[in-house]
């Protein structure tokens, strides 16, 4: 996210007290498993994210459409779930994987640069149906822009 959309968002980011409602979803075919993923390609939405989500099925997760192709960095503030999260390539090939801790601020950024989308789901889903780095994933929307 650019930094100045962030500061013009800061406001409701720390002003939020609960989750945002569902966003419309889409199916995504990771080898042959499939995953519901909510969209955030808004700015509001990718600012809120999970936050406040007590629960998330085991198939599903949020999927994040970067602004623009670049590194990328997320954090779990207000987050209550453990997550894990793929930072993925514009061709729709995961990059990296990255657990991460509930309510943790500290903020986890990917090691490369030209990350397009990033995914989160529940901590271990990766790991539990065989998803490494190299997995192509299918049903993607397109990536933003390269510039």
């Amino acid at each position: 996210m650019r930094p100045l959309l962030f500061l013009l968002l800061l406001p409701t980011l720390l002003m939020a007290k609960e989750a945002q409602p569902p966003l419309p979803t889409i199916t995504l075919k990771l080898n042959s498993h499939a995953l519901k993923a909510e969209v955030a390609d808004e700015a509001h939405e990718q600012v809120m994210g999970l936050m406040f989500r007590e629960a998330l099925e085991d198939d599903a997760g949020m999927l994040f459409v970067m602004p623009r192709v670049a590194s990328a960095s997320f954090w779990m503030k207000n987050t209550l779930i453990p997550l894990s999260i793929a930072y993925i390539s514009p061709a729709g090939v995961i990059l990296e994987i990255h657990d991460l801790e509930p309510r943790v601020e500290k903020p986890v950024n990917s090691r490369f640069p030209n990350i397009a989308f990033a995914l989160e789901v529940r901590r271990g889903w990766f790991s539990d149906k065989g998803i490494l780095p190299g997995t192509k994933i299918s049903g993607l929307p397109a990536p933003a822009s390269q510039n």
